[in-house]
């Protein structure tokens, strides 16, 4: 499998030891070409998150998305979520265009009339004849999980199993049960910076004491530590203060404490590629991104809580200054990304969990398919 077009040495650099090691390469951040191999092999080629699954039933039974760069259509049903290519078996025609959705009992291609049931057979072959062979002609089908309420798609077919790309992330998220929350808020934004960018910024808090007051003010900054564990995710907790019950402005809980969760740390969690989870004592909060150019990234943020609770905007509101704090932060390193002068710098001490973010991503620029795909060995 073809490698990143990004320069050896640049990777030789961020893979060395912890310590001694430096940043992506710049071109990571900035080159068009790199963003459209990620597309394919990072994205289409991983466990891409798609939303919640509520979310998408309540948009129809059938979705067509683009993952990375592969045109998929999703069917929500009561069985459960199922992923097809959005290619009729016919010729090639989409089977609803990017973005559309629907409800309805088949999956119609508009083109000539070829209908598939939702689990894909092949329904309707108008004026084929009697002894058309129906049976061979299924939509191809793409691995698709719900995962707590969350909806993942492999678009190519080639990664290795969720299970093995979870690694050991679902005993840190199954206490906050986050399957059984409600969806209370969605904040979306357009941040003028590279997806990874933004990843990086949330798996360390170095800058916290220098851009959050306000999260400074419930949690110490230098709180807590990261995990080191098998799986494609990394992470880390910290702790709250000791008049704080949660994230919010004054500290304060307006909502219902969650059962069986330490009540007295947060956890911030990233599964690759696109899903940023922090998990609070009271409800839980999750970033997805999805890049739409080497500086440009839409993220969808939303709140989930107890069904209970009528009011979440103690915690959004905190959540929403602090995220507005991280994307200025973060538009302003893509910017200095493009500064002719910039070269890829070292890691502090703490930023432990910056090392297990870019030495991934580097492995996989390196042999996509050794690090992501069947063929990878266990998660670690």
């Amino acid at each position: 499998m073809t490698a990143a077009p990004l320069p050896a040495d640049g990777l030789d650099a961020a893979l060395r030891p912890f310590g001694t090691s430096r940043m992506l390469p710049v071109q990571a951040y900035t080159d068009p070409a790199v963003l459209a191999w990620e597309r394919r092999h990072l994205f289409a080629g991983s466990w891409t998150c798609l939303g919640r699954r509520a979310q998408l039933a309540a948009g129809g039974n059938q979705h067509a998305v683009t993952v990375g760069d592969v045109a998929v259509v999703l069917t929500v049903t009561d069985p459960g979520v199922r992923a097809f290519a959005n290619v009729c078996r016919h010729r090639g025609h989409e089977l609803l265009p990017d973005g559309g959705t629907c409800e309805r009992r088949a999956i119609v291609c508009p083109y000539h009339g070829w209908s598939y049931d939702l689990d894909g057979a092949l329904k309707t072959a108008p004026r084929m004849g009697d002894d058309f062979p129906a049976r061979q002609f299924g939509l191809v089908e793409l691995p698709a999980v719900d995962w707590h309420g969350w909806v993942f798609v492999n678009a190519t077919g080639t990664a290795m199993p969720f299970d093995q790309h979870l690694g050991t992330l679902d005993a840190l998220v199954a206490p906050y049960a986050p399957g059984k929350l409600t969806v209370k808020a969605v904040h979306r934004y357009e941040v003028a910076a590279n997806w990874k960018v933004i990843a990086e910024n949330y798996h360390e808090c170095y800058h916290c004491p220098l851009i959050h007051p306000e999260l400074c003010a419930v949690t110490p900054p230098n709180s807590g530590d990261n995990w080191h564990e098998p799986g494609h995710w990394l992470g880390g907790s910290m702790e709250l203060r000791e008049h704080a019950e949660t994230m919010s402005l004054d500290g304060r809980s307006q909502g219902v404490m969650l059962d069986g969760v330490d009540r007295r740390t947060v956890r911030y969690l990233g599964l690759f590629p696109n899903v940023l989870l922090s998990l609070h004592p009271d409800y839980v909060m999750a970033h997805r991104m999805t890049p739409l150019a080497p500086d440009r990234t839409e993220v969808e943020c939303l709140w989930l809580f107890d069904d209970t609770v009528t009011d979440p905007s103690y915690a959004v509101d905190f959540w929403d200054v602090t995220n507005r704090q991280d994307w200025a932060a973060c538009e302003s390193v893509q910017r200095g990304l493009a500064s002719p002068h910039y070269q890829p710098g070292p890691l502090a001490p703490n930023e432990t969990a910056i090392y297990d973010w870019v030495t991934l991503l580097a492995r996989a620029y390196r042999d996509p398919s050794g690090v992501l795909g069947r063929s990878a060995p266990d998660a670690a």
